[in-house]
């Protein structure tokens, strides 16, 4: 087919990481569309192959630095489970506390620097401070709140110590959780007096309106959470997180250093507006009042509207985190000690909710606790010739933003 008109971005501006859009035009209609990632290949799946299972995890945690907490945790939840390795309950509520932090972080990143400039007509978060610095600088506060939280819990905001297998190696004391929780309440004030603001820009353009296939997981506790055991997709089909590979079907093209992933052969999404499409029964509090404010009909296709969603789980991680600080203080915060950990040959996946996507590590270890390139005998998981790290955020129309 010849192609009368295409049109070529060579850079995106306001996006994590590196990527251009080229577009081709024929007889007035749009017949290819591809979005180039230009990030350059790091091989983390290579290089983690032979490595001890206590070196893994801060490895990998290296793929990114604004969700390393969400890598490291994965990472270290796929190895727990291979080895067989429960936690405490103090241990699962210090990472659901990291999470949140991780949440607050890259979502007050997300909508206040890089969604409202465009909203409000700005060229970026430095021009839009010069009529609107109140937000800025909440906006600076709630990151800096992301971090201090991560800082705290994960002995750094950037690449975690803290975090072990089995555990943590510092435990915050309680002095230093109350003096957090009085931020977090501060924050969260802040947060929602910017509700007003971001109200006054709906409805946004129905042009950007694109249905298609939600996934997520299954929250715990029928609560709105970011960890849970089973995938769950807009079709209805449900799927234990060891069977990722039946919802991520990865392909490489020519034109992107990131992997392509689709579901029963279409593209899918993830990420905030996916997790509040399939999840939104379980979100309460203010997050539920504010959600039934800004979208309060759901699911709703507006990919626009992943920012929308942002924003609402914004105030939920904020409200989540005072709730388990509370739940900390109430049990009684005590120094745990490292979990034994024996190695043994098996098999584990750890998956989690990070900010931009639904997030899987999956691990094979010999007898020796050595990352090993082949499956055990006996396996009926599909096999892959390399450990294996996924995750994949939102879809724009039919571009694609995959990072990871």
């Amino acid at each position: 087919m010849k192609v009368n008109k295409k049109i070529a971005i060579e850079h995106l501006g306001r996006v994590e990481g590196h990527g251009g859009i080229h577009v081709e035009i024929s007889q007035g209609k749009i017949t290819r569309v591809n979005m180039d990632i230009y990030e350059g290949s790091r091989f983390y799946e290579e290089i983690i192959l032979g490595k001890d299972f206590e070196e893994v995890a801060g490895i990998i945690c290296r793929v990114c630095a604004i969700c390393s907490a969400d890598h490291l945790l994965a990472s270290q939840m796929a190895t727990e489970k291979a080895f067989g390795i429960q936690v405490s309950r103090q241990t699962y509520l210090l990472r659901g506390l990291l999470l949140h932090g991780s949440m607050i972080e890259s979502h007050a990143l997300h909508v206040y620097a890089l969604a409202l400039p465009d909203l409000l007509g700005f060229d970026g978060v430095i021009s839009m401070a010069s009529k609107y610095p109140k937000e800025v600088s909440i906006a600076l506060s709630l990151k800096k709140l992301g971090n201090t939280i991560q800082e705290i819990v994960g002995g750094r905001a950037i690449h975690p110590i803290n975090p072990i297998i089995g555990g943590f190696g510092v435990v915050p004391t309680p002095e230093q959780l109350l003096g957090l929780k009085e931020q977090i309440q501060q924050r969260l004030k802040e947060a929602l007096a910017t509700v007003d603001l971001y109200a006054q820009l709906l409805p946004l353009p129905a042009f950007a309106d694109s249905p298609t296939t939600y996934t997520a997981l299954e929250p715990r506790e029928l609560r709105y959470s970011y960890l849970g055991d089973l995938i769950q997709t807009s079709t209805g089909e449900i799927f234990p997180v060891e069977d990722y590979r039946k919802v991520c079907h990865e392909r490489v093209v020519s034109h992107s250093t990131a992997k392509q992933s689709l579901y029963a052969n279409k593209p899918f999404m993830t990420g905030s507006l996916a997790r509040l499409n399939l999840n939104h029964k379980h979100i309460k509090g203010i997050a539920q009042e504010v959600q039934q404010r800004l979208l309060p009909d759901l699911p709703n296709t507006n990919i626009l509207h992943n920012n929308t969603a942002q924003l609402i789980e914004l105030i939920h991680s904020l409200e989540r985190a005072i709730i388990l600080i509370d739940k900390l203080i109430k049990d009684g915060l005590k120094p745990e000690k490292p979990v034994q950990v024996t190695p043994k040959a098996g098999w584990g996946v750890g998956a989690l909710e990070a900010p931009r996507g639904t997030l899987f590590h999956a691990y094979q270890y010999d007898d020796n606790g050595i990352l090993v390139e082949k499956w055990l005998p006996g396996h009926t998981i599909p096999v892959f010739p390399v450990p294996h790290i996924w995750s994949k955020f939102t879809q724009l129309k039919t571009l694609w933003y995959i990072s990871h």
